[in-house]
């Protein structure tokens, strides 16, 4: 049950960054629920990689670069999830930026 509602937290933490990012577009709810799916699988397949291929410049940007790779991750799954897009990379990267913060203000209301 807590998986389940996790789940549809993240979803609702897309839904509200599509609408406090201008060009960030998601048409349906389902998209979110299926957006979450495939950058929790990412995460853990794709995100590692990246992390130790850049790791000397992550060290060198104290780890703001890490807000890079998550964007990047981002992009690439938005590929693979229909109705879900985004207008740029800088687009992304806001994206990426502003469902942090909300994930995180969402974490601390529920108590994780």
């Amino acid at each position: 049950m807590e998986i389940l509602m996790s789940w549809i937290l993240r979803a609702l933490v897309i839904l509200a960054t599509a609408y406090l990012v201008p060009g960030f577009v998601v048409t349906s709810f389902m998209g979110a629920l299926v957006l979450v799916l495939v950058l929790g699988l990412f995460n853990v397949l794709i995100k590692p990689i990246l992390l130790i291929l850049t790791l000397p410049i992550n060290i060198l940007t104290l780890g703001l670069f890490t807000l890079v790779i998550n964007a990047i991750v981002l992009q690439i799954a938005l590929k693979f999830v229909p109705g879900v897009e985004s207008n740029s990379f800088t687009t992304t990267l806001l994206a990426s930026i502003v469902m942090s913060i909300l994930s995180m203000i969402v974490g601390k209301m529920v108590g994780r």
